[in-house]
């Protein structure tokens, strides 16, 4: 039997943008640090505290993010929707999934050309196959990385 979370995705989907986002995102990088509003204000240049307190409850709504005792909000699930779902969480850093491949990549082929040098005529076609795949997930990684919420 599978086990459903305990918050609708769909809806997280749906709600999931634009300031709100970006608040959640900064959530996400203070991990289990608790944000106040008025912190999360000036950290974010919101017009206003209530502006603040509005996406924050709204993310509380959605079951995300709890209210500690002392009053200030704390990441209590992670989601993986829309633009999130290309980033890998590292601690407090949010890093574009392509990156892993492009190093990937990058060290197999820099690891064969020394083990084998460039004298055969694979050595050319694993170079050409190298050099390509990792340009193509650089590229996707740089293009994810321009589309995060900031």
């Amino acid at each position: 039997m599978e086990s459903k979370p305990f918050f609708d995705e769909e809806k997280i989907e749906a709600e999931l943008k634009g300031t709100t986002l970006l608040v959640y995102w900064h959530l996400l990088k203070a991990g289990k640090k608790s944000v106040g509003v008025r912190t999360l204000q000036r950290e974010l240049g919101l017009s206003s505290p209530s502006v603040a307190l509005y996406h924050l409850e709204k993310l509380r709504n959605m079951r995300v993010v709890k209210k500690d005792r002392s009053g200030e909000y704390v990441l209590k699930e992670q989601v993986k929707v829309g633009i999130l779902q290309q980033f890998v969480n590292i601690g407090r850093f949010s890093l574009p999934r392509f990156l892993f491949y492009a190093v990937f990549f990058i060290t197999a082929t820099l690891l064969y050309l020394l083990q084998y040098g460039v004298t055969f005529i694979q050595s050319v076609f694993v170079i050409v196959f190298g050099v390509t795949a990792s340009a193509a997930f650089i590229y996707e990684s740089v293009r994810v990385w321009r589309r995060r919420p900031f």
